[in-house]
């Protein structure tokens, strides 16, 4: 049995103006992602994957044509409803660890929980919780500079997870880690697809990294080009 789509671009364009010069960096992109997929959007620089990574994640809206998140049309919407909804929804990774370096590691997995209005002793409490799911449980007081690399995409994968969003977005996950670090990371990924049903869409130059995918879909000159 099919699974229900989670998102779906209509006829997405995305044009940028840069003076008198448009830049067409989506042209009529139409694309659907199931629940539980895993899709890893792939190409070159200035392809249009980070633009497309944008709408989707509802951090940009589109030229136009039509975003839909659970068959609700969210490219309409203004900011305050899209926070709400990336706020809820859906869990970030990105290339940039993005901790806040006086913040320990538990209380950077807080974060997202808090700004959720949740009291600060079950947010530890959940955000200790995920760390040991990431097997840093014993790194939880730790800042952000006395852990390695592999270690902080780690806490950033905690964090993404801490308001248990259906849709994990991870742009160049492993773009700032050794080939073991990124092994790890690539792990935990197929492990939220895998066992705990999270719906994974990845950006990536790296088609060796894509291949962990069940889908791969490239883009070319802002439009798809394989695997739509």
């Amino acid at each position: 049995m099919a699974k229900p789509e989670v998102i779906r671009l209509e006829n997405i364009w995305k044009i940028y103006k840069m003076g008198e010069v448009e830049v067409n960096a989506l042209r009529g992109v139409s694309l659907s992602i199931a629940q539980e997929d895993f899709v890893a959007i792939t190409g070159s620089s200035g392809s249009g994957k980070s633009t497309m990574m944008n709408l989707v994640g509802c951090l940009d809206l589109p030229t136009r044509g039509s975003i839909y998140l659970d068959s609700k049309d969210i490219s309409k919407l203004g900011e305050s409803d899209l926070a709400q909804i990336r706020g809820k929804k859906i869990g970030f990774i990105f290339q940039q660890f993005h901790l806040i370096p006086t913040l320990s590691a538990v209380e950077n997995v807080m974060l997202p929980l808090e700004f959720q209005d949740i009291p600060t002793d079950i947010a530890r409490k959940k955000a200790t919780e995920i760390l040991c799911k990431v097997s840093l449980g014993d790194r939880a007081e730790h800042l952000p500079s006395q852990l390695s690399g592999g270690q902080q995409q780690r806490v950033a994968i905690a964090r993404s997870l801490a308001n248990n969003p259906d849709v994990v977005l991870a742009d160049e996950p492993t773009g700032n880690l050794d080939s073991v670090a990124g092994a790890n990371v690539i792990g935990l990924l197929e492990n939220l697809w895998k066992k705990e049903g999270k719906t994974i869409i990845m950006v990536t130059h790296d088609l060796k990294l894509a291949s962990h995918a069940k889908r791969i879909v490239q883009l070319k000159d802002g439009q798809i080009y394989k695997g739509g």
